[in-house]
This record gives structure tokens, sequence and C-alpha cells, in this order.
């Protein structure tokens, strides 16, 4: 799969998501720490990359927006220590890679995740 990690993210999550054999990118990489999370949503629609994120911002705007059929990982964790989002990410991924690949907004919380399919009619 491919990803765009949004700035709350850690790198070492992307260093990680690459050695899982993922093609991962951090918007730090790439210069682009202060992109509008608009522009955020259209990079990765042109790359065809999954938004990682902390900030709820981005599932209300992609849902709003039916027309782009990329896809959001959410993180809504009370504990935002790196290992532990490793952890809860590797625990979501191949249950949610079918839906990713189709678009959807993934909510990840401690004990669980919310798949919400899109576009949201």
């Amino acid at each position: 799969m491919r990803f765009l990690a949004d700035m709350g993210v850690a790198g070492r999550i992307v260093d990680w998501l690459r050695a899982a054999g993922h093609d991962a990118r951090h918007l730090r990489e790439e210069g682009l720490q202060r992109l509008p999370d608009p522009e955020i949503l259209d990079k990765a629609a042109k790359e065809g990359r999954i938004v990682l994120t902390f900030d709820l911002d981005f599932g209300e705007i992609l849902a709003l927006s039916e027309s782009r059929l990329i896809s959001v990982v959410v993180f809504r964790l009370h504990n935002t220590r790196t290992p532990h989002v490793i952890e809860r990410l590797f625990s979501v991924l191949d249950q949610t890679a079918e839906a990713l690949e189709q678009g959807a907004i993934i909510i990840v919380e401690e004990g669980r995740f919310r798949i919400r399919r899109l576009p949201i009619r």
C-alpha cells in the first residue's frame, strides 16, 4: 500500500511501514509541513496514497467530498507513543486492506476500529 503521513505522525511509523514493504512518505520529507489539509488530500489522491493522521478534520473533509475515493486512517488514541501507534496500525491494516483500496475512512481507537466506506451518501 501507498501511504502519506501527516505532520502529527512520527517519522518512525513511516520507517516501519517501509520496512514492512509499503511505499510510505512523510510530508516533512518533502518540505510540505505547512500544506493545508485539502491540498494534502489532493496530493494523496494524485499519488494514490492513504493519508495517516491524528487530525479529525481529514475525515470530515473527505466525508463531505463526494467525488474523492481516497482513504484516510485517523488515529484516536489516548496513548500516542510511536510503538503503540504502530501496534494499533499493524492490527488494523490486514483487516481493512480492501476498504482502504476502495476508499474509506478508518478510525483507529484503543480497542477497536471503525470503517466508513466512501462515498458517504
